[in-house]
């Protein structure tokens, strides 16, 4: 299949733009970028119009499927907070595939978001990536890319009303640093254990973060002030994470000192109020002074604190507020890929990508712009002539 006489957008490199190109799908893969026209038309090949064609949306901090559509208490999985420490939650057990929520992204040209639980634990579960659209959960998922940390007034606030720890900023600190040496120490005796009678008796914790210990997963670090940022950077450094700071809402605050640290952050919601005392000093002017001191950024809604389908929004007020037109779309394209972990999957229009592809009416950050056509894995699941969702 051919999608030819349209604008590409296509994030690789610089962001190079082709005024005039087409793509070739063939097996939901694409196999072909390329400026001008294909030799040859068929009939199942769509004419884009002159429209730009660009990779799928990509939002790397949600709860999608973990709070439902309409649902009320009995559709939210978001929080297990019996325990303060449970990494062993794993997010495809809890995850509602067919809120409606899901379609929305669709609709608005999300083709991935990474989700997971919620921050209430100062451990909780794994993030994992999926598709916004497949038949099941099990073949939309891309692969697990973190476990989820959480520092300020969310662990410290829900167990002091069960009065139980963590009560304050350093106790959660300590919680986490416990847990991450119970596993180190876990991991050290596994890999020692010549024989099988030599390994350590199964804890489910510990394996849990395991992955998270060896690089494989990433530490996604709820934190929004200033020094809860610090905190995380202190505990990563000390257990040798590789870090992912999600809100990172005073990061403008210290900006110089997270550029040298060369770190990445995930900035939003970007749509709310200052509602608690740790956003007092929330500023859309966020994301870019984060940019241009060397951190990479991606931007999120956080759904449903935002939901999904104002991605775009958001991030327009970001490009309103001094980030880049190129940081702005890769925020939510190739860097939001990267920082996530799945930019080998999608995140730009590149040869042997999946085909994760949008048609957009016009510029993706104007409020007006029509989502034309979604395409998930070389499948058209949505067309705007049509409305629905396939």
């Amino acid at each position: 299949m051919y999608i030819y006489n349209a604008k590409l957008l296509t994030m690789e490199g610089d962001c190079k733009t082709l005024p005039c190109g087409y793509v070739r799908v063939e097996n939901g893969i694409i196999r072909e970028v390329s400026e001008g026209c294909p030799e040859s038309i068929s009939e199942g090949d769509i004419d884009a119009g002159g429209n730009i064609l660009m990779p799928g949306l990509i939002d790397i901090h949600t709860h999608m499927g973990f709070i439902g559509d309409g649902a009320g208490d009995e559709g939210i999985d978001v929080n297990e907070g019996s325990d303060p420490v449970m990494p062993q939650l794993r997010s495809e057990d809890g995850l509602n595939f067919r809120d409606g929520y899901f379609k929305d992204a669709v609709r608005s040209g999300v083709t991935s978001v990474i989700t997971g639980v919620g921050s209430l634990n100062p451990i909780g579960g794994d993030m994992i990536a999926v598709k916004t659209y497949a038949r099941c959960l099990d073949e939309a998922i891309i692969r697990r890319v973190g476990i989820k940390l959480a520092l300020g007034e969310n662990p410290k606030s829900y167990y002091t009303e069960r009065d139980e720890a963590p009560q304050t900023r350093m106790a959660t600190a300590a919680i986490i640093r416990e847990a991450l040496e119970k596993a180190k120490r876990y991991k050290e005796q596994l890999d020692s254990a010549e024989e099988p009678e030599d390994r350590p008796e199964y804890d489910i914790k510990c394996e849990a973060l395991i992955p998270l210990l060896n690089g494989e997963l990433k530490a996604h670090f709820h934190c929004h002030r200033a020094d809860d940022i610090m905190t995380a950077l202190r505990l990563c450094r000390e257990f040798d994470l590789d870090t992912l700071l999600i809100h990172c809402t005073e990061g403008h605050l210290i900006a110089d000192l997270l550029g040298e640290k060369g770190v990445s952050a995930v900035v939003g919601p970007i749509i709310c109020d200052r509602g608690k005392p740790e956003l007092a000093n929330a500023s859309l002017d966020n994301a870019a002074v984060l940019s241009r001191n060397g951190v990479k950024v991606a931007i999120c809604t956080d759904h449903p604190e935002n939901p999904i389908n104002f991605l775009t929004t958001g991030a327009a007020y970001c490009r309103k507020h001094g980030l880049s037109d190129e940081d702005t779309l890769r925020a939510v394209t190739i860097t939001a890929a990267e920082l996530g972990g799945i930019a080998h999957r999608t995140g730009s229009l590149s040869v042997g990508k999946d085909a994760d592809l949008i048609i957009l009416s016009g510029d993706p950050f104007e409020i007006s712009t029509d989502v034309i056509m979604t395409m998930i894995n070389g499948k058209i699941c949505y067309e705007r002539k049509n409305e629905n969702v396939r």
